[in-house]
């Protein structure tokens, strides 16, 4: 049974190694292990409102010493599509850096602004690229994609994951240990009529979830549109204290109120 045992476990390392080599179950370990590295990184949280994009990192603290504005988890690709990412730094850089040269390529060959959806469709091509050949290892990258439609003005939210395959998305969270029930909290609060103060709202909230140190350990990007032009504005720590008070503030009277409405149930029930 020993022997059994360890064959077994040398069997499925044997599948580990290679990256062009499914395992019987359908499995390629690398991209799994690739969806970890994401899962290790910060949360990041993308809010699609009637009007704006928002999007929210948290922020791991950094040395003491170290300059914090040299660490950007939400970059520009072009001057109307933004990207923020959860994962390895190192490895978006490069995607970041393709990504840019693809987006200089198009405007220089078609005279006009490449789509949100094209630079998805790009991003999730080159890390499909990543993930059928060997030598290679998969990108430890996980992304979301925001900009507008340039026809309709309609806001416009993407995600990629590290096997390549694009979604659009009304809300959604990647990263950290708690993505998957902060992305059915998500499910639970967004609907379509979200304003950007609402947006922000449940975008922080979301992020206050997992961050414990408040506007200190969180960014925030907002994203609208004035006509042609794409308006992009980080929210400073003041603005971002105000808002984590009002959040507080309001949990604080719906805990108020559901321990009244407990104690008069208490009364109802003695009467």
């Amino acid at each position: 049974r020993v022997f059994d045992r360890r064959e077994a476990a040398d069997e499925t390392m044997s599948y580990d190694r290679a990256l062009t080599v499914f395992s019987p179950d359908g499995k390629l370990f690398q991209i799994e292990y690739a969806h970890e590295a994401v899962n290790k990184g910060g949360m990041t949280v993308g809010v699609r409102g009637e009007s704006c994009v928002v999007l929210g990192v948290e922020r791991k603290a950094v040395a003491k010493l170290q300059e914090s504005r040299t660490i950007r988890k939400v970059v520009k690709l072009d001057e109307k599509i933004t990207l923020a990412f959860a994962g390895l730094t190192a490895d978006a850089r490069v995607l970041v850096k393709r990504a840019r040269v693809e987006a200089q390529s198009y405007r220089l060959t078609c005279e006009d602004a490449p789509s949100v959806e094209y630079m998805a469709r790009f991003i999730a091509k080159v890390q499909q690229r990543y993930t059928q050949r060997g030598g290679v290892r998969p990108f430890g990258v996980s992304s979301i994609l925001a900009g507008f439609d340039a026809a309709t003005g309609a806001p416009l939210m993407y995600q990629i994951d590290p096997s390549g395959t694009y979604f659009s998305w009304k809300a959604n969270a990647i990263g950290g240990r708690n993505s998957k029930s902060m992305r059915e909290y998500l499910e639970k609060e967004w609907h379509p009529n979200l304003s950007v103060d609402d947006a922000i709202g449940l975008c922080v909230k979301t992020l206050l979830e997992v961050v414990d140190s408040g506007s200190k350990n969180m960014e925030i990007v907002v994203l609208q549109r004035q006509g042609d032009t794409q308006l992009e504005e980080t929210l400073d720590d003041a603005k971002l204290d105000a808002i984590i008070a009002a959040i507080d503030a309001e949990k604080d009277a719906d805990k108020q109120q559901q321990q009244q409405t407990a104690g008069a149930a208490a009364e109802m029930k003695d009467d």
